[in-house]
């Protein structure tokens, strides 16, 4: 059967703000320009904080930041770091890429995040930070991991990759309720760019001034290298685009939970257990668990609906962390085997949220 409705449609998503990229093209002026300047400045503003760096990517978002805590001496390798078990693999890598060690804690199975009864008694004399991951868009601060961070004197670290635009409470939002935050812009996130790009979002002006270097070959001014640095800078065409597209984040993210709502509000399957609806959320994905799982793709593909599997294979099976294979982490395995991510974006019709809800009903 043809698809009748895609899993994320970036093609109409992205039409309206084509103009953005045309500029940049024929403006002449692509690296660390005005376009650049302003996205900064503005995502800054949105986000609630006082400084934001654009960057290549999200995964080095977070890996700036680390590297900066280094360099700050507030950190050095082996070092501990708590993590969410279940993330996107990227979260991690900037722990390891930075000679630090993850410890994984478990999830809320109620929340899909980072279960803070969990925190406390994975910290050590060697944790300096605790990195929480925002994820499907949910918002996973809790007031109790801020204040097991004061106790212990740990930074409060940011993966705010897939919630573009949630709020703890107001005026808070993601991105602004720790130390640093780490942002991805990647074509497919609610607020996406047109190739890869990410920003790291604080109040600290020293950190903000190293991650700025460190991002530029390690130089703060021209050809003069105070770090061993990288080249990873946000380019103008996609600061051009972000820069088009904030305004319009917090209406999308509205479309996204009036999906959501009417997926929760409508869907009463056994088979299927829903997120809730009281959470902080964005909506980055929708994510659906079933004991069968694969037969719940399968049968939503045969009607012509994408879906998608995030993730798959928990990063403690992965073989790039093999030391870990052995570990037992029951909560994150149950739903790494039974996350169905459904279609939740802003270009859908009411008639295909309809149809993907009456399809879910109907599944046995």
């Amino acid at each position: 059967m043809n698809t009748i409705c895609k899993y994320l449609d970036l093609k109409a998503i992205n039409a309206p703000y084509e103009h953005a990229a045309d500029e940049v093209l024929h403006s002449g002026w692509y690296l660390k320009g005005e376009a650049t300047r302003q996205f900064e400045q503005h995502y800054a503003d949105y986000i609630g904080t006082k400084h934001c760096i654009g960057c290549g990517n999200g995964l080095d978002a977070l890996t700036l930041i680390f590297r900066a805590y280094i360099e700050m001496g507030v950190m050095t390798p082996g070092d501990e770091v708590i993590v969410p078990a279940n993330t996107y693999i990227a979260s991690i890598l900037s722990v390891t890429e930075c000679g630090l060690k993850p410890v994984l804690v478990e999830p809320d199975p109620d929340t899909f995040q980072i279960d803070d009864r969990l925190i406390e008694q994975a910290v050590t004399a060697r944790t300096r930070a605790v990195m929480i991951v925002h994820l499907y868009g949910f918002c996973a601060y809790t007031e109790r991991i801020a204040d097991i961070c004061r106790c212990h004197n740990l930074r409060l670290i940011e993966d705010n990759a897939q919630a573009h635009g949630c709020r703890f409470s107001l005026p808070k939002r993601t991105g602004a309720l720790g130390s640093a935050a780490g942002h991805s812009f990647y074509p497919t996130k609610n607020l996406g760019a047109f190739g890869d790009a990410g920003a790291v979002t604080t109040d600290d002006e020293e950190l903000a001034a190293i991650i700025r270097a460190l991002g530029n070959y390690g130089s703060s001014r021209k050809y003069v290298f105070d770090y061993r640095g990288r080249n990873s800078r946000i380019d103008e065409l996609q600061a051009s685009v972000l820069e088009a597209k904030l305004p319009h984040l917090d209406d999308d993210n509205a479309r996204r939970k009036e999906i959501a709502t009417l997926y929760i509000n409508k869907v009463k399957n056994p088979l299927l257990r829903m997120p809730e609806t009281e959470r902080n959320s964005v909506w980055h994905i929708f994510p659906v668990l079933s004991p069968r799982r694969d037969e719940l793709q399968q049968y939503l593909r045969d009607h012509g609906v994408e879906t998608q599997i995030h993730y798959p294979i928990p990063p403690h099976k992965q073989r790039c962390y093999a030391d870990w294979n052995s570990l037992s982490l029951p909560i994150t395995e149950l739903i790494h085997a039974q996350e169905l991510s459904i279609p939740c974006h802003p270009a859908m019709t009411q008639e295909e949220a309809d149809h993907i809800a009456d399809l879910l009903n109907d599944f046995h």
